[in-house]
């Protein structure tokens, strides 16, 4: 008889998450970049600045935690703190030019983790899995 867990989504997200990610983050430590870290850069990587709350929501860390570390990247020289000049409240995080070739070999390193992973699946069915889980995201947002 199968276990609850088996066929309960909440688990099944979480458990293929951590293996994979867990084997991914295991490439992260001779960079020397943190986990979090790591997520800071590779959401900012496409060089649009974020809010502190818009970067906590996306690299899934508390906000004052986020607000600490992203001050600790800033004199790192790996991000750039600004005053939104919308909203003199929020604090803009932006990828420095050094944050930016520390993520790098990353990126690709992260892809190649990724082709590896989804070897095994065709290419229609890494869109369809991609595609279910954007909307899983997108209408849990809303409700």
């Amino acid at each position: 008889m199968p276990r609850f867990v088996d066929d309960y989504l909440s688990y099944l997200l979480a458990a293929a998450s951590a293996r994979v990610s867990t084997e991914f983050h295991a490439q992260l430590r001779p960079s020397g970049l943190s986990v979090p870290k790591w997520r800071v850069l590779a959401t900012l990587s496409d060089g649009d600045a974020l809010s502190i709350g818009a970067l906590a929501r996306i690299v899934l860390i508390q906000q004052p935690t986020l607000t600490k570390l992203a001050s600790r990247m800033a004199r790192a020289g790996l991000v750039e703190l600004a005053t939104d000049g919308a909203d003199r409240r929020r604090t803009l995080v932006r990828i420095s030019a050094s944050g930016r070739r520390a993520v790098r070999p990353l990126l690709r390193r992260a892809k190649a983790h990724e082709r590896r992973c989804l070897s095994s699946y065709s290419a229609a069915e890494i869109a369809k899995v991609k595609a279910i889980l954007r909307e899983l995201l997108r209408r849990s947002r809303t409700q």
